[in-house]
């Protein structure tokens, strides 16, 4: 038994007993962090949608008949 644990009490009887039915802050911040996952593989999609599409269109305006593999 730790120092923190004789001063406080069990913190994990305490999370059953006090805390019970609410969300852990080990679960929230696992929630966060695959929404923030899901939300960053979209946005890097696009980025990369985008430059490849403005690649693209600078490759059209400069009107050579030859384009470069990519």
């Amino acid at each position: 038994m730790g120092f923190l644990d004789r001063l406080l009490g069990n913190d994990h009887e305490r999370a059953k007993t006090r805390y019970a039915g609410r969300e852990s802050a080990t679960e929230s911040a696992a929630r966060a962090r695959s929404a923030s996952h899901r939300r960053s593989g979209a946005t890097r999609a696009d980025r990369k949608g985008q430059a490849w599409d403005a690649k693209d269109r600078a490759q059209d305006k400069r009107g050579t008949w030859y384009r470069a593999a990519r």
